[in-house]
């Protein structure tokens, strides 16, 4: 390859090759820092402005304003705005809105519409109207949790009163930390939930696996959330975002201090609009009350409590995900190590002992796992939004329509070879496969002794958070004042790295005028130059160079941890005993009402099931030979789907009832499956016409992801048997309409 007349390939370079290709270098190298340096500059303006602003957010989407929740009695400084449709989205009446909750924490809102491909871009082209609750930097005096949750109860019921002819409650997305609000407010007030969606949501905080995901062990470290009090305090009552986002950026330094720059430098003339975009939102950094970060750390990060059910309202109301009602999505990453897969699903094996509990409180549990996304990369990655977030908009009446139990969301990349391609809805065909507990805890987690230690730094948090409000926090309240709190504030590192390189700082007055003049005359290097390839080398040494020095520091944080807490003389000292079986020290109490209730509904449901007609016997068809298969297809609900909008006799019932219906069903097969089959005789009318009619339709239903095979073909023989017709011999998949009419 050449530059000007020189040839910079290196082997064959001569030494004035090399006096060339350090000429073009040296050139390239000097503009690249004058236009890197224009980007810093540009990214601190950003930041003041952004600052500045009265409703500082990211979204990619024009909104309006409907609720704002410092008009409330219990007043918040969240809102909920409507994302008014982008320019060729047809939004229907009929289907669910999506509410997407972004994250407080640390950083400002939006994330989740970040971008046209994102989780609000997604839904509003499978026609949902979108409605999005966000908040301001500041939050309003004395608000709490319970304050949030409340206000965020009430902007779902705005929701929902806004669109009276939706086939189905709000569709809600919590995005990581809003994850376990949602979760939350959704045992709380579990008649406002369609399904939930949880991204990137820790609910299970002690889970992990040794070796990886220290971010775990960073309470115990520092002695549990004394530390957090203390911020606060110094803070004068109110907690400095931008310190959890220093601690993200200190579990990969190698990005922080590194790789995120150099990669700026690296592709100056292409990758600055991108990293401008994004620093927007990173940089926008918000306050918390003291209640509320206490509140988070206390409950959730040191004391695990959601789960355990441990947790409790103002009123007494204990917190119990037991009492959710709606389907439970899990979006989580093997690449993610702010929330592993083990942190975003350890809480299902603290609350339930069986899939079969998990049916018994009518519960639809789906999870999926990325591969790869990092944290960041489940809300802002737009391969994400159009594979995941795509299937999940356009399959979320499926998801909901869902028989209980566990279930892993798979994707298969659509193809002329799948079979009927005509009922998939995009890109990918989603498929939700049965699962059991035990393939939750295949993924890795704690022991015995883990737990245990946990639970003692537990606490220990406890007893120093005491000490600390018995011997420090008077002082410390007495000499804090709100100038020296808002001088700490403005002299955060990650506030100063925006401040200095702006237009404020007066050493950068003149980085604007250079710049323009070095993109007009701009001379990059080819990437063959002997130099850049040097450069790059250098780039990927120091990059591995802190990745060793990230995974030195993690072992040593993980063995300290360890061997603290693992001293059996603290543990006795803090009342935890050595013969705990594991997860028993955060198991969630069983309930003995919720066992009669069980057996309650279990004779209920023997006493009907010679009842019904024509509806239920197609129902136990479809589920019979489903049960066979062990997964639900997207091709299968599609054909029900459009059999319900186009039958007379199905058309009455709603999506709600269709799946009350259809869980009853469900629950009779699994009470006394042989009798349940018996009853379908006895269900059809003696009109041969309709059977065909009846036993075709099943036959679409079950047959729309392909052939059937196995134990679930000789299902379907003993349905038809039992339809008393013989199957129909007609092409394959006939019109819905038809086969229902």
């Amino acid at each position: 390859m050449t530059s000007g007349n020189i040839d910079v390939t290196p082997r064959s370079l001569s030494p004035f090759a090399w006096v060339g290709a350090a000429s073009d270098y040296a050139t390239d190298a000097a503009q690249r820092w004058i236009l890197f340096l224009d980007v810093l500059r540009q990214r601190g303006n950003g930041y003041r402005e952004h600052a500045a602003k009265a409703a500082p957010h990211v979204l990619n989407f024009q909104c309006e304003l409907v609720m704002d929740g410092r008009e409330l009695d219990r007043p918040v400084n969240y809102a909920l705005v409507r994302i008014v449709p982008s320019a060729g989205n047809t939004i229907h009446q009929s289907a669910r809105p999506f509410v997407i909750v972004d994250p407080r924490a640390g950083h400002g809102p939006g994330i989740g519409g970040f971008k046209a491909d994102s989780e609000i871009g997604m839904a509003m082209r499978a026609g949902h109207p979108c409605y999005f609750i966000g908040f301001l930097p500041e939050p309003m005096p004395g608000q709490t949790i319970e304050d949030i949750a409340r206000a965020e109860a009430i902007f779902l019921e705005a929701v929902i009163a806004r669109h009276p002819q939706a086939d189905g409650k709000p569709c809600v997305i919590g995005n990581c930390q809003a994850g376990w609000a949602v979760m939350m407010l959704a045992s709380l007030r579990p008649e406002l939930f369609g399904p939930i969606i949880i991204a990137g949501s820790p609910l299970s905080y002690w889970d992990g696996v040794r070796g990886q995901y220290p971010m775990r062990y960073s309470g115990g470290l520092l002695g549990g959330s004394w530390l957090t009090a203390l911020a606060s305090d110094i803070g004068c009552g109110k907690f400095d975002g931008a310190s959890l986002v220093q601690n993200f950026e200190n579990q990969n330094p190698a990005n922080t201090y590194w790789a995120k720059q150099y990669n700026l430098y690296s592709k100056i003339d292409t990758e600055a609009e991108r990293y401008l975009d994004f620093e927007k939102w990173w940089g926008g950094h918000v306050s918390l009350n003291a209640e509320e970060i206490q509140f988070i750390v206390d409950e959730l990060f040191v004391g695990n409590n959601l789960a355990a059910g441990r947790i409790k309202t103002s009123d007494g109301t204990t917190v119990d995900l037991r009492s959710i009602r709606s389907p439970i999505v899990v979006f989580c990453s093997r690449g993610d190590n702010i929330t592993p897969p083990q942190q975003a699903l350890g809480w299902i094996l603290d609350v339930y002992e069986s899939v079969d509990q998990i049916r018994s409180y009518g519960q639809t549990i789906v999870y999926t796992i990325h591969d790869t996304a990092g944290h960041l990369g489940i809300f802002v990655s737009a391969g994400v939004a159009r594979k995941q977030y795509s299937e999940f908009s356009d399959n979320i009446d499926l998801i909901d329509a869902l028989p209980p139990g566990l279930y892993e969301a798979t994707f298969t990349k659509r193809d002329g070879d799948i079979a009927n391609p005509d009922l998939v809805s995009g890109e990918w065909v989603m498929r939700c496969e049965a699962r059991t507990l035990d393939d939750i805890r295949a993924l890795g987690g704690n022991d015995g002794e883990d737990e245990r230690r946990f639970a003692t730094a537990a606490r220990v948090s406890e007893t120093n958070l005491a000490l600390y409000r018995t011997y420090m926090q008077p002082f410390i309240r007495a000499f804090a004042n709100p100038m020296m709190a808002e001088w700490m504030r403005r002299m955060h590192p990650l506030r100063l790295q925006y401040e200095m390189f702006s237009d404020a700082n007066p050493f950068m007055s003149g980085v604007k005028a250079i710049a323009q003049r070095v993109k007009d005359e701009r001379k990059p290097a080819s990437p063959e130059n002997p130099f850049v390839q040097m450069q790059e080398g250098m780039a990927r040494q120091i990059e591995a160079g802190l990745d060793g020095y990230r995974q030195m520091v993690e072992k040593n944080a993980e063995r300290t941890f360890l061997t603290i807490y693992g001293a059996t003389a603290l543990q006795a000292a803090c009342g935890i005993r050595a013969d705990r079986p594991d997860r028993s020290l955060r198991k969630a109490p069983a309930s003995p009402l919720h066992r009669e209730f069980v057996e309650h509904r279990i004779a209920e449901l023997r006493e009907h099931i010679k009842a019904g007609g024509v509806r239920e016997a197609m129902m136990r068809a479809v589920l019979h030979i489903g049960m066979a298969r062990q997964y639900v297809d997207e091709r299968g609900f599609e054909i029900v789907r459009q059999m319900r909008l186009a039958s007379t006799d199905l058309q009455r019932l709603t999506l709600a009832q269709f799946k009350a219906v259809l869980r009853e069903q469900f629950f009779m097969l699994l009470i006394d499956e042989e009798a349940t089959l018996k009853a379908i005789p006895g269900l059809l009318p003696p009109d041969e016409q309709v059977r065909r009619a009846a036993l075709l339709a099943v036959r679409d239903v079950v047959r729309a992801s392909g052939r059937l095979a196995g134990e679930a073909e000789e299902r379907m023989k003993r349905i038809t048997e039992l339809f008393g017709v013989h199957e129909p011999q007609v092409t394959e998949r006939e019109a819905p309409a038809k086969a229902a009419s």
